[in-house]
């Protein structure tokens, strides 16, 4: 059967594309189609993923985001990782049913645990009974992790999210699609490359080093490229979003907690959101905050604060609920998204002095949101390299530590996504052997998965 690759370069637009920045890529295009993907709201990477491999809004497929509030747990969570949350039969799925042997391998993907995949391989810390964390992968089969890794060498952890984000998450996971294609020879290979992610959050768009990042990611996704190329294998190029200058956090909870309407528990002098007490908070995601009203006496009263907010451009409720394809119990109450120069902080303390203990950490799991200030080290660290050297020898010896390096300041953020930008040029992007999209001015993201379904099936019938 022939073979196809889809390459996820997240980040990538059309307005990166050029011969001096994005050469290998270029040369690709020259005979293939393009067109800009209208997003879904919001446009972050597990909603975005999510309609992608479905077809659906998620109204259907249920991932409001990258993480929501659990209403009859009353908690948070962000990053999970079960394949069993987005529901709908998934792109392979149908593969499968036509062709019973069609086999699929999910590298790094969102979601990918207990899918239906046949080989999978995704970032999954172990965290021992002592407090301690070790980088590490979750595989399917579980062989695979020890295999790839005395091939590749450990996966670099560090570098796929966090202060030292950068190019050697994105090279490792090019190169352990290429391990699994010469060990199982997979008839669909879905790869992601996160490489632009990081900076253009760090820097903004408009910042001259993000060229240096569009060339490396290049080099990349060109190197892959021509691997697939020689083994005949198909790809499909695309992203998942379009991130956009900012300058303006909008600290959402804490317009929240000036009414009154937040609550906060006091565990060893820091203070900790208690949602479940709480009458209304917002679990914010990048510019789109999902706002949840406990009680709904107040829901009128707290939509009009928001709607006085700075930075808040909408507010979503009712019956625009279905038409924004989020009429789902894991949505807020409320959706409020952000201008095109804005983005939605979790913060929720009012004295930098109380904030909890993981605020100053990487720890996506604990915190209420999402939060891009990871990605810095606290410029007000004296001996930065030395701070984190001390507390890496701490892990080395044994010990507890706190790797709290990360600053509290949201200011520093320069670029952000989730909101539809108004230009085109700033959507992601579907690229390929697609014919169908040279008549078209732009693709829905809904009808992306129909695309690549045509796509792979068009290469059976050759």
């Amino acid at each position: 059967m022939s073979r196809a690759a889809i390459i996820n370069v997240v980040g990538l637009t059309a307005r990166h594309l050029s011969e001096e920045n994005t050469p290998q890529i270029m040369a690709w295009l020259k005979h293939k189609q393009i067109a800009p993907v209208q997003p879904v709201l919001p446009a972050v990477t597990t909603t975005m993923q999510a309609t992608y491999l479905t077809g659906r809004r998620a109204s259907e497929h249920g991932i409001v985001g990258n993480g929501w509030y659990h209403r009859e747990q009353a908690e948070v969570q962000m990053w999970k990782q079960s394949n069993h949350l987005v529901k709908g039969d998934k792109l392979w799925d149908v593969l499968k049913r036509e062709h019973p042997e069609f086999t699929v391998a999910k590298l790094f993907w969102w979601y990918n645990m207990y899918s239906t995949a046949d080989y999978s391989i995704t970032p999954r810390p172990m965290y021992p009974a002592d407090g301690r964390k070790f980088f590490d992968i979750y595989t399917q089969p579980a062989t695979i992790r020890e295999e790839i890794k005395n091939d590749l060498g450990e996966f670099p952890f560090p570098s796929f999210w966090g202060p030292m984000a950068g190019l050697p998450s994105s090279a490792w996971i090019a190169e352990s699609a290429k391990w699994v294609e010469d060990k199982y020879w997979p008839n669909l290979s879905l790869v992601y490359l996160p490489h632009l992610d990081y900076n253009l959050q760090r820097l903004g768009p408009d910042d001259p080093a993000i060229a240096e990042d569009l060339r490396a990611i290049d080099a990349v996704t060109g190197d892959l490229i021509q691997f697939y190329k020689e083994r005949a294998i198909r790809v499909v190029l695309l992203s998942e979003y379009g991130i956009t200058a900012v300058d303006q956090p909008v600290h959402i909870n804490r317009v929240l907690r000036e009414h009154g309407w937040i609550t906060v528990r006091e565990e060893l002098g820091l203070e900790l959101l208690d949602c479940g007490a709480s009458q209304a908070f917002a679990v914010a995601d990048h510019q789109v905050a999902h706002v949840y009203v406990n009680d709904p006496s107040i829901l009128g009263e707290v939509r009009e604060v928001l709607s006085q907010v700075p930075g808040i451009e909408s507010i979503i409720d009712g019956i625009w609920r279905s038409s924004a394809g989020l009429d789902h119990q894991r949505a807020g109450d409320l959706v409020c998204v952000a201008d095109e120069r804005s983005w939605f902080t979790y913060y929720y303390w009012e004295d930098d002095a109380v904030a909890p203990d993981f605020a100053r950490c990487v720890d996506i799991h604990r915190k209420p949101g999402y939060d891009p200030v990871e990605l810095f080290l606290d410029p007000g660290l004296k001996h930065p390299k030395l701070a984190v050297g001390s507390r890496l020898l701490k892990k080395k010896l044994g010990m507890r530590y706190l790797m709290d390096v990360i600053p509290l300041d949201a200011g520093l953020v320069k670029g952000s996504h989730g909101r539809i930008p108004e230009d085109r040029l700033d959507w992601p992007v579907l690229a390929g052997d697609l014919p169908h999209l040279s008549e078209r001015e732009f693709i829905p993201a809904t009808q992306v998965y129909h695309e690549l379904l045509r796509a792979v099936r068009r290469q059976f019938s050759e």
